[in-house]
């Protein structure tokens, strides 16, 4: 399939609220707005996890990480510049996601994407997409479309085509952690 018709398509189930599996800048990772609440409450009952814990979210520039975290600090605008491998940032004081996207302690795990089918559906999206693993929490993450589960593929509206063959085995991103005081904490190297 053409890339820019699987990239429609899988804007098209986004926008209707449904849920998408997709090629990221890491692993394949099951997909929805961040900003619709009931999507990412359909995200956690596919991945069997608790909303407790919060979904990492992608976006395709600095401008849109500004659209939905108020205040981001200079430090991380260094680290996801200075990064050599993908790099999500939790960051304090997201605004106009979904409510049940945040951590308990109101931050979010966000991610400008770099690889360019994932950063062309972030930008003809126009919002963060929800990027989470595509497995049930507690199993292992898929590293290539053929380690995904024919569970998790029969629970999503739209599977995306493009990246199915390729055999590269993956890696998650680093996670780190900014704090108000300042800390900066390395989640996962």
């Amino acid at each position: 399939m053409n890339c820019t018709i699987d990239i429609e398509n899988a804007v098209k189930v986004l926008r209707q609220g449904g849920i998408i599996l997709y090629p990221t800048d890491t692993i394949w990772g099951i997909g929805c707005d961040a900003t619709n609440p009931q999507a990412v409450e359909k995200v956690y009952k596919i991945k069997q996890r608790e909303d407790s814990k919060a979904l990492i979210c992608l976006v395709d520039s600095d401008s849109r990480i500004q659209r939905y975290v108020r205040d981001v600090p200079d430090v991380a605008w260094d680290i996801m510049e200075l990064a050599t491998k993908p790099t999500t940032v939790i960051l304090d004081g997201a605004t106009g996601l979904a409510p049940n996207l945040y951590a308990e302690d109101g931050s979010v795990g966000i991610r400008i994407t770099r690889e360019e089918f994932s950063k062309q559906l972030c930008y003809r999206f126009q919002k963060p997409i929800v990027s989470t693993s595509a497995n049930i929490s507690g199993e292992p993450s898929a590293r290539t479309f053929k380690e995904i589960s024919q569970e998790i593929i029969d629970s999503v509206d739209y599977v995306c085509s493009f990246r199915r063959g390729d055999k590269t085995k993956t890696q998650p991103s680093s996670i780190i952690k900014l704090r108000k005081n300042g800390e900066v904490e390395i989640i996962r190297h």
